[in-house]
């Protein structure tokens, strides 16, 4: 009885990096991959952790550059989403942090059209409480 091997694709990443520790060297083991629909964190050694999410459902997207991070050029990129088990993500330490930003604030553009979802669809029904029904 000969087995059924599964052929998976393996996906094509638009960007890949690691969190940077000192002196802008990456002797960390968080890996950052960017695909054209998800970003895809690891981290660990030995014991691994992988968090995926989709593009669409970031919502903002914010660049901080501390004084030591500019000296060796360096950034952290930082996520809000509407993803239930992970609404806030950091791209820690990572180099070209501008250039990165900008590709992936391109991407959740992109994959937001593609999906056909726009901002509205992640607002609150709070966002609407000052409405009342006697005015209407």
């Amino acid at each position: 009885m000969a087995k059924e091997q599964i052929k998976v694709d393996k996906p094509q990443y638009k960007w890949m990096d690691r969190k940077r520790i000192i002196f802008g060297l990456p002797w960390s083991f968080t890996r950052y991959r960017l695909t054209d629909d998800k970003l895809i964190i690891s981290t660990g050694l030995f014991s691994t952790k992988e968090e995926e999410i989709r593009l669409y459902r970031i919502m903002d997207v914010t660049l901080r550059r501390t004084f030591g991070d500019k000296l060796w050029g360096l950034g952290t990129i930082h996520l809000c989403s509407s993803d239930k088990t992970t609404p806030e993500i950091d791209i820690k330490r990572i180099r070209q942090s501008q250039d990165v930003k900008e590709m992936l604030s391109d991407m959740i553009e992109a994959a937001r059209k593609k999906n056909r979802v726009s901002s509205r669809e992640f607002m609150a029904a709070d966002d609407f409480d000052d409405c009342d029904d006697e005015d209407m």
